[in-house]
């Protein structure tokens, strides 16, 4: 909303000492089993993702129905590949969730000081749509669930919509050209068309820590993050949770949701003692209230404008000379610094990308140490202080933005405990919970420890069989390496269309990706009803070329990877080289936004090139 410039950064800093430190910090922490460190939540700890605390399960009757098109999913995936098949004339939509509503990450996670940690303006879909402006730049978690329903509203999503509901199987029967959908309400649905939107965020993971059950066992309280338990804590997610007021909590968890957690946690329990595998970088926040000005001067399509800026901002691209930064803020301070460093070099058209990617990386080294320097200065213990401090690349784990985590350390009732050494928690006992041999005492154990984003698509989709044309298991179909056109059909699997980070365009701005692949998906879904096909799947042909042309413009990003700590961003430290069905495994290089237009192309084209439609 301001003029926005370069920041200020230490420019007495050596980096080739900070390398050393770096490669050191990430051997610590490096597990040779990498994703499979952590529990699938099944069996003993199935309640730690299908127990629903906000809503109720209400007893009803198996629905037994035929159904143009199921969306398995209502978070912002369902809800926007819902509203553009709406926009696209497909009436006969239902969605199915495994909550009690809409929503999704903004359902699920309810916990104390959650907020959007990234531009609310950028990041909440159909702002324009249905005339609504956030309330400041990063909104609360309540303001976004409520969009979330008024999505729902707006396109008559609820109608029809299937809560409290979780599909357990997903089977093609090629005689009747559907898709037969079970679930755990005995329902029997056969759907034309399926749409996978469950999302990246939807399955929350547990450390594969021993004794979890032998403290729950003892009367020690557990839960995750993203299933809040307001009836132990006390409060509501503005805080104040009375309950905690003589226990000794543990968090175990330091990324994005634990930065949010911590000053409430610290604030509302008698001990706070948060277990930290690796620290995240905390910048500045400073969350205005929205500038009723700025909201009353803006235009038609500012959203699409202030994403697209956004994105070439963000370090997905990063060097912009023709637009200023409309974010301004700790995702987009590299690009401003690297173009900034840029434009002062003598003949900037001169630059080869050697060049402009070793200024990129010093610079990177830069805002990495500004922001050491920064906790240095509020965290006053100094001990503490040197482990909060995040010795990595930008970017190699989710940035994050807080003005009370950092100073919550200096409360005297809040211990950060480092388990670099031991790379993470050791085990949980009857008492308490153990790390670097000493046993601290607690009353509760809550996980901030993330969700299914980096282990096998079985179990994040948490669907236990999909099999496409003659019994074809999907998750073997990929096992050797996603096989699409444009990342949302897979040939064997017909009328079943996939969202998320499967050979497509990436953005900073993950409901950008998900609006994008709703509209191309609406489109090919109407079209195939257009023309009466009943079987709309990729050819073998267009597959191949495909996924051909992401592999031969793949971007080897393999040095960068194996220089991170491990965490969802690189695979727990292994990369993606041999883990191509993993988070990030294979995008398409060439960006997000020329994606988009290869994909506007492509629609314009109206041939349905390496699509086969049949009766």
């Amino acid at each position: 909303m301001t003029d926005c410039a370069p920041s200020s950064t230490p420019e007495d800093i050596d980096i080739d000492a900070l390398r050393s430190k770096y490669a050191a910090e990430r051997a610590k922490r490096i597990r040779p089993e990498g994703s499979s460190q952590y529990l699938e939540l099944k069996d003993d700890f199935v309640e730690f993702a299908e127990v629903d605390p906000y809503t109720p399960v209400t007893p009803r009757e198996p629905i037994d129905a035929d159904i143009e098109v199921v969306v398995l999913g209502g978070g912002i995936a369902g809800l926007l590949a819902g509203a553009y098949l709406k926009k696209a004339g497909v009436a006969d939509v239902r969605v199915i969730e495994m909550g009690g509503d809409f929503g999704g990450v903004w359902y699920w996670n309810r916990f104390p000081g959650i907020q959007c940690d990234n531009d609310a303006y950028c990041y909440i879909p159909m702002l324009e749509e249905l005339d609504f402006i956030p309330s400041k730049k990063f909104a609360d978690g309540a303001e976004i669930f409520a969009h979330c329903q008024n999505i729902g509203k707006h396109f008559g999503l609820y109608d029809g919509a299937i809560f409290s509901t979780q599909v357990r199987t997903a089977c093609w029967d090629e005689e009747v050209k559907r898709w037969q959908l079970t679930t755990n309400r005995g329902d029997d649905l056969r759907a034309r068309f399926v749409v996978m939107a469950q999302g990246s965020y939807n399955r929350p993971k547990l450390p594969g820590i021993a004794g979890i059950k032998d403290f729950m066992d003892a009367g020690g309280h557990v839960f995750h993050s993203a299933r809040w338990d307001y009836d132990y804590t006390g409060g509501d997610a503005d805080g104040g949770m009375d309950k905690l007021a003589d226990k000794r909590v543990a968090l175990v968890g330091t990324g994005a949701t634990g930065v949010q957690l911590v000053p409430h946690l610290g604030r509302d329990a008698k001990q706070l003692y948060v277990f930290q595998r690796t620290p995240s970088s905390v910048d500045f926040r400073g969350n205005e209230p929205t500038d009723p000005q700025w909201a009353a001067s803006l235009q038609p399509g500012w959203q699409a404008e202030r994403k697209r800026n956004f994105h070439r901002w963000s370090p997905f691209e990063g060097v912009v000379f023709d637009a200023p930064d409309m974010v301004c803020d700790f995702w987009t301070e590299l690009g401003r610094n690297l173009t900034a460093r840029i434009g002062a070099s003598p003949d900037p058209t001169a630059l080869g990308v050697e060049e402009i990617m070793a200024m990129r990386e010093e610079e990177d080294y830069k805002i990495m140490e500004r922001l050491r320097r920064r906790i240095a200065d509020i965290v006053e213990d100094p001990q503490t202080a040197e482990a909060l401090k995040p010795y990595y690349r930008f970017m190699c784990k989710r940035p994050t933005s807080s003005d009370t985590y950092l100073p919550a350390f200096n409360r005297p009732n809040v211990t950060l405990v480092d388990v670099a050494e031991s790379k993470g928690v050791e085990r949980l006992t009857e008492k308490g919970i153990v790390a670097g041999g000493v046993e601290y005492e607690v009353d509760c154990v809550i996980f901030a420890s993330g969700f299914e984003i980096s282990t096998e698509i079985s179990r994040r989709y948490a669907i236990d069989v999909i099999e496409g044309r003659d019994g074809v298991s999907l998750f073997d179909h990929w096992r050797d390496g996603f096989a699409t056109l444009h990342g949302m059909t897979s040939r064997g699997f017909p009328n079943q269309f996939h969202t998320g980070f499967i050979q497509g365009g990436v953005s900073a701005n993950t409901t950008a990706m998900f609006e994008q692949q709703a509209e191309h998906i609406a489109y090919i879904i109407a079209e195939a009803l257009k023309r009466e096909a009943a079987v709309v799947e990729p050819s073998e042909e267009g597959q191949n070329d495909w996924v051909n042309t992401i592999r031969e413009l793949a971007f080897d990003n393999t040095a960068f990877d194996l220089s991170c700590t491990p965490g969802y961003y690189n695979n727990e430290g292994r990369g993606f080289g041999e883990a191509s069905r993993s988070f990030l495994g294979e995008t398409y290089s060439p960006g997000f936004y020329a994606f988009d237009d290869l994909l506007r192309d492509w629609r314009a084209a109206g041939d349905m090139k390496g699509l086969e439609l049949r009766p």
